[in-house]
Formats: C-alpha cells, structure tokens, sequence
C-alpha cells in the first residue's frame, strides 16, 4: 500500500477530459452547478466538487454511473458483491459512503438535475437507479451541501446532470455487449434538437446470472425528458425516468438464502421552468418520486419458505424554487424555497391469496411528514477572493425546526492556484421507518447533526500552447471564440478535513434515539496529466480515520490510471488500478478487513466514425476478496461489445 500510494503521489492524476478555454479562461471541466445551483467556476466555491465528465463515464463501458465515479472522486465508495445489480434489503450491495457518511443510513444525497431522489419510507437511494445513459455528467460535492439541499446532505451529494443537445441535429447511440456469467446489456439513446425544441429518449435493458448460484439480476429502464425555449431568456422541460429490476440474493456461502427475490421499480418525473437572463436566473420545478417495492425475505437452509411477501408504496413529491441575481461588483445572491410531502405505505401481503395482512407495521400506510424550507446564499467575488455564506432554515413536520450555517474563503493566491476554507453544517432529518416502522420505531426522533470543516489547494499547469477556435457553452450561452490552448497540463489539489457529529440515530434497548457520536477526519489527493495529445495519467487517493469503525469504509483508497489515444483516435486502451486497504467487513469482536489491489482494462477501436469496437477486463490479477463479508466477489471477468453511433 505505501509504494503505491507514493507511487501515486509522483504520478499526477488524470482526467483525460474534453477540457476547452472559455472567453475568461476556465476549462468546461472548471464549470458545475452543484455548489450553487448557478453555473460557476470551480476555483471561485469554497466547496470540494469534482466533475466526473461523459468522456469518463463512457471510458469504462460501465452502465452505471457509481464505478465511473468511485475511480475518479477520493474517498468515494460503493459497495459491490457481483458483476452486475446491487439490489435491496439483505445481503444488498449498493451502500454509497463519502468520508466514512453513508447514503445507506441517509447521509449522501443523491439528486438527477439538482432534485433529491430518495423516497419516503426508507430515505436513501437505490444506487441501480442511476445509469449512465441518462448522465451528460456527474458532480460530486465532498461535505455538508444541506444549506442548498436539505436533509441527507450531510455528508454531501452526487448530481446527475442529464444529457441534451446543445445545437440543432439527431444524435443516435447504441450499445450491445456481452460478458462472463451470462452478462448481457443493451443501452440506446436518441437526442434531438430542432429550434427551440429538444428531446432525449434512453432505453436500456441487463441481465446476469452472477457468479454464484441463486444471485440472477435483471433490469431494464427508461428516460425521456422533452424542452422548448420559448426564447433566449425563457425555457420549459419535463423528464420521466423509470427503473425496475428484479434481483436475488444467495446469502453469505457459510449460511445460504433460498427464494430471497425482490421486484423493485423506482421513478421520478419532474417539471421545471427556467429562466436565464443577463445577471440573473432561476428556476421552478415540482417533482415527484415513486417506488414499488415487493420482497421475499428467503428462507435459510432447512427452514420452511416464506408464506408472505414484504410491499411497500413510497413517495416524496416537492416543489423547488430559486431564483439568484449578480450585481456589477462581483456579489451573487440566491434566495431559495423549497417543499417536499413525503409519504409511504408498508404491509405485508399473503403469498397465496395477495391479500394484505394485518399486522403491527400496518401503521406506517397513514403517515404523511412535511418539510418546507427557505435558504439565502450570498458570494462575493473580490480581484483575488471569493466569500460566500449560506443559511437555511428547515421545518420538518416531526423532527421541528433546524438552522443550517455554512461559510466558505476561496482565495486565489496565484494566478493558476486556490487555496479554500470552508465550515459547514450539514443535517438528517428521521425517516418514515425510524419513527413508524418496525418494533424500535420512535416518533420522538430529532435531525441528526454534523459540523464539517475543510481546507484545500489546488493549482492547475498548462503547457505546449496552440491556437483554435471553438464553440462552448458557458452560462448557458454558445461562445465562439479563438483561444490559446494546451497539448498538455498538470492539475493537483490536497484535501484535508474533519467532521464531527452527534444526535445519530441509534437503537438502544430496542428503540431508536438520538445517541450516537461520529468523528471522522482525513486527507484527499488528486493530480493530473495530460502528456501531448495522445497519453493521460490519473490517481487519487484518500486516507480515513474513524474513531469509531464502520463496515464498507476503507481506511485508504486510491487510484491510479493510464489513458493512451493513437494518432488518429482509432484506437483507445484505458488501465486502472485501485487499491482498497483497511476495508473492514465487520467490526466489533468478530472484526475482518479487507486489503486488495484491483487491476482493470479497456480497449476500443473504431472501425469508421459509426461503429466501435471494446473490450474490457476487471479483476485481472484474479484477486479473492470480499467487500460485504460472506460475499465473495468474482475473479478475473471479461466483457466485449459494439457502439453504434449515427
């Protein structure tokens, strides 16, 4: 682990992006909405946010967004136990953390298009949700972002920003493949844009036996989201995206799970209308989140099936509103509103007839919770620093009334270098199951509370300068400009952070209450190079302490890749390397932990400007290892395909 981690620390990471000059200077790579829900220069937010481009999501051939992003964001990790599904309930995959803050317990936020997607019952995301199809990129801001997103942003958020056409044409892409273990996909994409009328329709369908028995998955999907601008200052889109895949789990291999089937289908539609003025825009949208949920619990070796299926029916519908405005001297205000109805409905129904049983859960069908919150952000941009300050106040309908603080410096101190401080609160409010559901349920709960605390550096080198015109688009306007450009470039940044939180949900004694502490502090690295036109090398990494263990969190993760382009761009291969180290799959007296190095590979060629061909290998040392205990993940595993683009 050390040599690696030096290793990477001479190597500079990579992010062979499609990385073009504005008319001021930043890269498309330096432009997100996530830390302000306005576009913004990276090295003017006091936030950590790294921008996981479409270049990067497609590099890997992955389906689905969370591999792509977990080998480009440190301290991002994802639970896995096969090639393909993560699923839901026992013996799931899927549990998101960032900085030891788990989504599966409602700490990480994860929105499509700056809107939440977790539902009213459980209150955390279902990472099969969020393919790749959908994304034109994804953003991940790394701590508390709960001033602009509310609860469960604690630990921070993962926006998918979806795709669209930025100029009148019809863009079609198709992708077959193939692979070990009964591994088969098919994704398909059309995007129009004519006038002032644009469209997206995704489809997709996956299924794989896995590599063990009784551990199938299957999924299948769509998108569509239509727009119209009725002017240059005026526009209007509503999406739908819809989910559903059924999947099996084994069990652990030293205590086996028969018929532990789920049927899960997760949605979302939204709404919006935008406006985009000269120093001004905004935004209203109302949106809605669905989900059907049915599962067999399974029945262990020798025991007798299950003569009941576990349903539940969850929502959360909001409206959100912002509007933000800039002034001549370099001030940015941005007033926000937003309102969210979560509901849900759990029961149990016969496996036999279908009728629903009565039970002690019953309670939960009539619970309806409320939230409804405003936020003010204020930024100021002098000739060298950047100040913002944010403030929320949240009313949740049980857990009562929280105030969300956050303050934040960046300052510029050369010309290519940021330095940032940043103190944040980020906050969780109790979900539908803690206080209504299952025997520990407890109505009292209060918001659990975090304090966050960070200061980075980050600097960027270009070198081999050229001239070309070009076209991007910059808030939101086509831009064509001449500009010097670069053949090739070093960008790094350092990280270090602590977070301290109380009032976590806990059960004691069979009840759930607001006990629970958690501290945890660390460091992030990441770097860049881009060598000529035609090499890229990446590597990120990330060092966690926890004072109190949790499963699932590696205590170091790092990265390291290696992108090469042929003259011409016929021929692509991508390399990557990741280490995991002090992974614990189980804490306590029975504790385990994981150490293991994982080596992957990608290779496309294009045959013509229609067709491409790839291959790709994970695993290729062939690693034994487990990130959920009992769970042994595959060993060396191949997948093939062809992309069709017209």
């Amino acid at each position: 682990m050390k040599k690696f981690a030096m290793l990477g620390l001479l190597l500079p990471l990579y992010g062979y992006a499609e990385a073009h000059e504005t008319n001021e200077g930043i890269t498309l790579a330096d432009v997100v909405v996530t830390g302000t829900r306005e576009t913004s220069d990276i090295r003017h937010l006091p936030m950590t946010v790294t921008n996981v481009s479409r270049s990067e999501l497609e590099k890997n051939e992955q389906t689905n967004v969370l591999p792509s992003a977990v080998m480009k964001v440190p301290s991002l990790f994802v639970t896995t136990r096969g090639m393909m599904g993560y699923g839901v309930s026992g013996g799931a995959a899927g549990g998101i953390n960032l900085r030891g803050i788990s989504g599966g317990t409602g700490g990480l936020l994860v929105l499509i298009d700056g809107h939440p997607q977790y539902q009213g019952i459980f209150g955390h995301p279902i990472s099969d949700s969020y393919q790749t199809m959908i994304a034109d990129r994804v953003e991940v801001l790394r701590g508390p972002a709960s001033v602009l997103y509310g609860s469960n942003a604690m630990g921070g958020v993962i926006n998918i920003v979806t795709r669209g056409m930025k100029e009148d044409g019809v863009k079609t892409d198709i992708n077959i493949s193939g692979g070990s273990w009964g591994t088969a996909q098919v994704e398909a994409t059309n995007r129009i844009k004519k006038g002032k009328f644009s469209s997206t329709v995704s489809g997709q369908y996956g299924r794989s036996d896995n590599h063990r028995p009784r551990m199938g998955f299957e999924q299948y999907g769509g998108y569509l989201k239509l727009g119209y601008d009725f002017n240059e200052n005026w526009n209007i889109w509503a999406d739908g995206n819809v989910t559903h895949f059924n999947a099996s789990q084994p069990g652990a291999v030293d205590a086996p799970m028969y018929e532990a089937d789920q049927w899960i289908t997760r949605g979302v539609g939204t709404l919006a209308l935008e406006n985009h003025f000269k120093h001004t825009n905004g935004r209203i949208s109302v949106y809605d989140n669905f989900g059907r949920h049915k599962i067999n619990d399974g029945y262990a070796e020798g025991a007798k099936p299950q003569t009941r299926f576990f349903q539940s029916k969850d929502a959360l519908m909001g409206v959100s509103m912002y509007q933000s405005a800039e002034t001549e001297d370099g001030s940015r205000f941005t007033l926000g509103f937003d309102y969210q109805n979560i509901y849900g409905d759990a029961y149990y129904t016969s496996r036999e007839t279908g009728e629903v049983l009565e039970t002690k859960n019953k309670q939960s069908a009539e619970v309806r919770n409320h939230e409804v919150a405003g936020y003010a952000d204020f930024r100021h941009d002098f000739s060298k620093v950047t100040v913002d300050a944010g403030l929320r106040v949240d009313h949740h309908s049980v857990a009562g009334l929280e105030m969300i603080p956050q303050f934040g410096v960046a300052y510029r101190l050369i010309q290519s270098g940021t330095a940032k401080a940043m103190v944040s609160k980020g906050f969780r409010n109790p979900t539908t199951k803690e206080m209504y559901l299952y025997p520990p349920s407890n109505e009292d709960l209060e918001a659990e509370r975090l304090w966050n605390y960070e200061l980075s550096w980050s600097q960027r080198l270009n070198f081999g300068k050229y001239t070309e015109t070009d076209s991007v688009y910059y808030h939101e306007e086509l831009v064509s400009v001449e500009k010097e450009k670069y053949f090739h470039g070093i960008t790094y940044g350092v990280n270090l952070f602590y977070m301290k939180a109380d009032n976590m949900i806990q059960t004691v004694a069979k009840k759930n209450v607001n006990t629970g502490e958690l501290e945890n502090w660390g460091a992030e690295a990441e770097l860049s190079w881009t060598i000529k036109e035609h090499w890229g090398i990446s590597t990120n990494h990330s060092w966690l302490h926890q004072e109190n263990k949790l499963v699932s969190v590696p205590t170091y993760k790092g990265y390291l890749g290696v992108d090469w382009y042929s003259k011409k761009h016929k021929w692509m291969a991508s390399v990557g390397l990741q280490q995991l180290a002090g992974l614990y799959t189980a804490v306590g007296k029975d504790e385990q932990k994981e150490n293991v190095t994982l080596l992957n590979a990608t290779v496309k060629y294009n045959l013509n400007k229609y067709i491409s061909l790839w291959a790709k290998g994970e695993n290729l040392l062939a690693q034994e290892y487990e990130i959920l205990a009992g769970y042994p993940m595959p060993k060396a595993t191949a997948m093939g395909g062809v992309k069709v683009s017209f």
